[in-house]
């Protein structure tokens, strides 16, 4: 007799494994992780439908997706309702075609919207239940659309389990829907095994690792270290700047300029998963500017691989970094004070914060959250 599995619908999905996805990489690392305990299918985007094995006990229903993300389409254009009519016809698709590959004992979101709606259409009519977990753009960025609202509060309303990965953001999903949402974390698997410490003493390595997008802070980075003087400089080894998204054209210019006044700043791209941990273990500091965040990928990253943040004071970060000193908190989401951030960062040793880091690494433990989800989501304990 066939074990019932468990599918999971997911916007975020490796591709290309360029590392241009980090969301992706982490569901990828939860889906294998799941398969360890109940047989998985995961509908998720790709070059075309296809149907294909990934791992043991796991395989993935794919449907044909755009190459740049869904969020980034604009419905008022028409090429781009077309899109996105077609990606949400084929989402839909294939989580009836994952459901119905055999028995299914629950249908798992990720995200709210799309994926939620798929999941809760399609497992309401065949007779499964269904559970959500709900990204900051899920509720801070869609749940501001007043349709896409009505619709986010349904899937997490008719939810068996509602979840999202950030403090704050679990408290405003709850707010939009009247009805529990519990905190669960999102984080990847580590691989890189006894990574060095950081350094003792200066200089240090800064590293920036994400999305050059607005949301993420990338221009309040470069408008900070332009504020740096040649004290600071002197204490820094190089800043390392790693990613890509729609403000390249600024990253670059600016950078360019930085570095024609003499600052020691590295330029690179998108890095997969195991480049991006390399980095991590290279560099003394990792700095997240965000203006908007949860608990962003790179954090746990960040304390899985023994590295002090200093991070604007955005989502859960303040709290995060209250609870266990493990980095420098800006005093507000700017370039000055992101600056002030790194200055103070640059007095203190690394190597000092090393407890603390370690103590908030053991919350994002990918196997105990797989656990918690196997026993909540399925109902095994």
């Amino acid at each position: 007799m066939s074990v019932s599995a468990l599918v999971l619908v997911t916007t975020s999905f490796p591709i290309a494994n360029d590392g241009s996805e980090a969301a992706g990489s982490f569901v990828s690392d939860l889906a294998e992780q799941l398969a360890r305990h109940v047989p998985v299918r995961v509908v998720a985007p790709g070059l075309s439908s296809a149907r294909e094995p990934w791992a043991p006990n796991m395989e993935v229903f794919r449907y044909a997706a755009p190459a740049k993300p869904l969020s980034t389409l604009k419905p008022w254009l028409p090429v781009d309702i077309i899109e996105i009519a077609r990606v949400l016809r084929a989402g839909m698709d294939a989580t009836r075609c994952a459901i119905k590959a055999g028995p299914t004992a629950h249908v798992f979101a990720l995200w709210a919207l799309p994926s939620g709606e798929w999941a809760r259409r399609v497992a309401r009519k065949h007779g499964v239940g269904y559970s959500v977990w709900m990204l900051g753009s899920d509720v801070w960025s869609l749940g501001r659309v007043p349709v896409l609202r009505g619709m986010l509060a349904r899937v997490i309303r008719e939810a068996a389990h509602a979840y999202a990965d950030g403090y704050r953001l679990a408290e405003d999903a709850q707010c939009i829907a009247g009805v529990p949402v519990a905190f669960l974390p999102s984080t990847r698997r580590v691989n890189l095994r006894d990574p060095p410490p950081p350094r003792a003493q200066p200089p240090y390595r800064l590293l920036f690792l994400g999305r050059w997008h607005p949301n993420k802070g990338i221009d309040l980075l470069l408008d900070a270290l332009a504020l740096l003087g040649d004290d600071d400089w002197r204490r820094i080894e190089c800043v390392e700047i790693q990613g890509g998204g729609p403000l390249e054209p600024l990253v670059r210019e600016r950078v360019a300029v930085l570095c024609g006044a003499g600052r020691l700043v590295e330029l690179g791209g998108f890095l997969a998963k195991q480049e991006a941990e390399v980095a991590i273990t290279r560099a003394d500091w990792v700095l997240i500017p965000s203006r908007i965040e949860s608990i962003p990928v790179v954090f746990s990253d960040a304390m899985k691989l023994g590295r002090p943040v200093i991070a604007n004071p955005v989502g859960d970060l303040p709290r995060l970094l209250e609870d266990h000193a493990c980095g420098e908190l800006a005093e507000d989401a700017s370039a000055v004070m992101f600056c002030r951030a790194i200055q103070r960062a640059l007095a203190v040793s690394p190597r000092s914060l090393d407890v603390a880091v370690r103590s908030q690494a053991t919350h994002f433990d990918l196997a105990k959250i797989a656990v918690d989800i196997h026993h909540k989501v399925l109902g095994n304990g």
